[in-house]
């Protein structure tokens, strides 16, 4: 193993915990709200490269080890795509065939998943595709599917958090005719800005600490915006565009400005919200995104802070600022946000094929534990299905579902709220609360190759708290082994 990834291993090699009886533990917290000194202008991540062969728009990714200038302690040993840390913003258009060239230069293995993107399983970038040390994945696919923000990062069996947590993430940006329409801040680093927040720890010689001492995984004492500490952006339009990626393996987020502005919530997951949301504050657990459009006046300053999460969430009481924003003394002027943003269709249980449902409790989905070689469900392609899922203990989880975007029908059998409306791919769960989920499996049938859902919790994950399923033809026989506890045990037609 080299310095590099010694140094990385180091973080978060700790202790079991009592997961049934939910210990609770001292939880890092960054500086209180208030107390940061923004010295440090904002990094914003590169557009990826790409060419066009044959009709194929090709990216190149390479994951690295590198080390970055973060803190003042010294230089941090980082792993990255295309550089020391975190990886360039992809972007493409919907209906363009597009392929990605990844070189895994790192001593271990890894994998790319494609957070939020619908493709075919064998393109996901799950536990089921590593790429060895030296090796080169390129998975092809048609985007189709609405503009939205997705992330990519690994997913490398027992090992996700680790590699996600030293810097192998990046975003990946979908556009297409209906919001290319839209009077939106679209220019990318001017008024259309990434932000990948994260929370890390620091030794004296500027190197990753951390323990895994508490239910969540590891949390960190400093807030990271797109690698950068302390950030500040200098604002030079009336209206900013931010897309929000809760980049952590662990920590839970209320995002919202220190004076309390409102803001317009214009896209969650999945892309645009049918109308804007007004309001003040939006939260979002680990690998949930959203887009809020934020207005400015000249001269001002407004600090993004995360305050005291909902109890109910437990994922601290703590409030400390992310980042503040600066405008200029003369901003050129902004559209104003449309009142109807896309057309998004009610969600119809009445068109699901059956139900299942999923408990999570401990580090287990259905008291079961990951097994790479067992496919938990079978479901049939161009059906829809309603998905009931429960979090069963008083401390954190969350439920992403890979290849599809899912509608929230209902929280303890009330309506979700405006904030939950679009399209889904990840949602936090509070304690004991049924969330009713309406997901639709299209285009693809694999028997062959698994897709997961599971606890985005990257620890959580690591320790087994992830289940497969197969997308098949009608009458299509699994070519993967199934058993009891599965789909025979959860799934109500």
């Amino acid at each position: 193993m080299t310095a590099t990834l010694a140094a990385l291993a180091a973080v978060g090699i700790g202790l079991s915990v009592g997961i049934s009886g939910c210990a609770v533990f001292a939880r890092p917290a960054p500086p209180a709200a208030g107390s940061v000194s923004f010295s440090n202008p904002l990094r914003v991540p590169p557009l990826a490269e790409s060419t066009v062969e044959n009709g194929v728009r090709v990216y190149e990714l390479t994951a690295a080890e590198g080390s970055t200038d973060i803190v003042p302690q010294g230089p941090t040993p980082t792993l990255g795509y295309n550089g020391s840390y975190l990886g360039p913003t992809l972007v493409a258009e919907r209906g363009e065939t597009v392929r990605v060239e990844v070189d895994n230069e790192l001593p271990d293995a890894t994998t790319v998943h494609w957070h939020g993107m619908h493709l075919p399983a064998a393109m996901d970038g799950g536990p089921h595709s590593p790429i060895a040390p030296g090796d080169t994945w390129s998975p092809e696919w048609t985007v189709d599917q609405p503009a939205a923000t997705l992330w990519y990062h690994p997913h490398l069996h027992e090992h996700t958090r680790e590699q996600v947590d030293a810097g192998l993430a990046g975003m990946f940006i979908l556009r297409d005719d209906v919001e290319t329409a839209l009077p939106l801040p679209r220019e990318y680093g001017v008024d259309d800005i990434p932000l990948i927040v994260q929370d890390r720890s620091f030794g004296a010689d500027g190197a990753f600490t951390g323990e895994l001492g508490q239910f969540d995984g590891v949390l960190g004492d400093t807030i990271l915006v797109n690698g950068t500490a302390s950030p500040y952006l200098d604002v030079t339009t009336e209206r900013v565009r931010l897309r929000l990626l809760n980049g952590s393996s662990a920590r839970m987020y209320e995002f919202a400005f220190e004076d309390g502005r409102a803001f317009d919530l214009i896209a969650t997951d999945g892309g645009l919200l049918e109308a804007p949301v007004e309001t003040e504050s939006i939260p979002l657990s680990p690998g949930e995104r959203a887009e809020i459009v934020v207005t400015m006046t000249p001269g001002e300053s407004a600090v993004l802070r995360s305050i005291a999460p909902d109890p109910a969430l437990n994922a601290g009481s703590s409030s400390f600022d992310v980042m503040e924003l600066r405008a200029a003394t003369d901003l050129t002027p902004s559209p104003t946000v449309p009142d109807r943003l896309a057309d998004i269709p009610e969600p119809d249980a009445s068109t699901a094929v059956g139900e299942r449902t999923f408990e999570l409790s401990g580090h287990n989905i259905n008291d079961r534990q990951m097994d790479m070689g067992r496919v938990d469900e079978v479901v049939t392609v161009d059906t829809s299905e309603v998905w009931r899922v429960r979090n069963d203990n008083p401390l954190p989880h969350s439920f992403h579902v890979h290849d599809t975007q899912f509608r929230v029908l209902s929280i303890d059998g009330e309506a979700p709220p405006p904030r939950l409306a679009g399209y889904k791919d990840t949602i936090a769960l509070e304690h004991d609360r049924e969330y009713r989920l309406l997901v639709r499996f299209e285009d693809y049938a694999d028997p062959t190759t698994p897709y997961m859902y599971h606890c985005h919790l990257l620890w959580h994950e690591d320790q087994g708290m992830m289940g497969q399923f197969l997308v098949v033809e009608p009458g299509q026989q699994p070519a993967l082994r199934t058993t009891p506890g599965g789909s025979d045990d959860h799934h109500d037609h």
